[in-house]
């Protein structure tokens, strides 16, 4: 006897993972250089120098304080760098003890759902385009998730549809700006709004609905673009971040949750999302990564390569008649399949070894997504694939 959820989520690799085997696979037999591979988000840009140098003088300290456990909660030099690079930053006040270091964003959010899940009646609502992940995360935990169609105008929020599906048994709502897949961010206006309606609906209900915003890739954002520090707009917010696109580090799991003072219960709250991640078997955040990240937290990404690569597709597809969404973070471009079936788009590009994600899994089936973290020439070569099949 086993867990038929287990199983489907352990049968069931992601369209994403599929299609990038998929060209792994392909690239035996037709060369590396004949694949134009857009469908991973894994960061091409190389690790910064600073982090490369902090790992290499962490591992000539002693091993056992290297390598040895920090506490649930993750190592004091962590949390007070970060604590301190926030309050500097974003001008709110943050403590060490607002912060949860975390096996990358998905442990972080993981925990958050586990530890506002009350009952099997709880309910969580994302905003698609989304994350596919959350279906995961959320039904694992008992909890049931809503998902509220696409703005697909301008990519922002439908807030008569999230009206509508809030109801008294809604613990929060998962947003995730700047966003994977369309690289839309939110703008501040949108979040005002968003905050307006939550504090209405909380109070409406008599407990508070909560705001988790899902953020690895916040500092990826361009041509002036800032994405907004969401927990200035709701109170009640709390952060999921991942190291993993801005300091290109995704293999190695390090990220945090962060709830501010400000919010609802909050020494509670986040004693909660550490005491579900003890339940998850998460015991720490790999230490070497923490006392790593503790000496990088003002690092900032190298954009060059993928303003570079944005740049070229946006001065190109649209002028093949292509419908693309306007990125103005994270590195993807979501575009509108030309007869309306990602699916069906998808296929045609991989026949032609153009790889681009259908996007039906993130709540958006008439687009597909493109991964543009790639060398330059990966998106030169693909440009005249893009001219074929629109012309077909």
């Amino acid at each position: 006897m086993f867990s038929e959820q287990a199983y489907f989520y352990g049968s069931q690799p992601s369209v994403i993972r599929a299609l990038f085997e998929h060209g792994r696979q392909r690239a035996k037999i037709v060369g590396k250089d004949a694949i134009c591979d857009f469908s991973l988000g894994n960061p091409s840009v190389p690790t910064p120098q600073p982090v490369t140098e902090a790992l290499r003088a962490l591992l000539e300290m002693d091993p056992i304080e290297a390598h040895g456990y920090t506490s649930s909660a993750g190592c004091d030099e962590l949390r007070t760098a970060l604590a301190d690079s926030l309050t500097r930053r974003f001008g709110m006040a943050i403590k060490p003890e607002n912060l949860f270091i975390s096996c990358g964003a998905a442990a972080a959010l993981t925990g958050c759902f586990a530890a506002l899940t009350i009952d099997n009646e709880t309910e969580f609502i994302t905003i698609a385009p989304y994350f596919p992940e959350y279906h995961a995360y959320s039904e694992t935990m008992g909890a049931h998730l809503k998902v509220v169609p696409a703005d697909e105008e301008r990519f922002q929020i439908r807030f008569d549809a999230l009206e509508a599906a809030i109801n008294a048994h809604t613990q929060g709502v998962i947003i995730n700006s700047p966003n994977n897949p369309s690289g839309v961010v939110y703008t501040a206006d949108t979040l005002r709004q968003l905050g307006e309606l939550l504090r209405h609906k909380s109070g409406e209900y008599g407990h508070p609905i909560y705001l988790i915003s899902d953020e690895p890739y916040r500092e990826l954002v361009y041509d002036g673009a800032k994405a907004p520090f969401v927990p200035d707009f709701y109170e009640n917010t709390l952060v999921c971040y991942s190291w993993s696109k801005c300091l290109s580090l995704p293999g190695d799991r390090i990220g945090y949750a962060l709830v501010p003072e400000q919010a609802a219960d909050s020494k509670k709250l986040l004693t909660a999302i550490v005491g579900a991640c003890r339940r998850l078997g998460y015991v720490c955040a790999p230490s070497i990564m923490q006392k790593a990240v503790a000496k990088c937290v003002d690092v900032m990404p190298d954009l060059t390569v993928y303003a570079r690569n944005r740049a070229l597709l946006l001065e190109a597809l649209p002028k093949m008649g292509y419908d693309c969404a306007r990125p103005d973070g994270a590195f993807y471009l979501f575009i509108r399949a030309p007869k309306g079936d990602g699916k069906a788009f998808s296929e045609a590009a991989k026949a032609k070894d153009l790889l681009l994600v259908p996007t039906a899994g993130f709540g958006a089936p008439n687009h597909v997504r493109l991964a543009y973290c790639v060398d330059t020439a990966v998106v030169e070569r693909s440009l005249p694939i893009f001219q074929q099949l629109i012309r077909e």
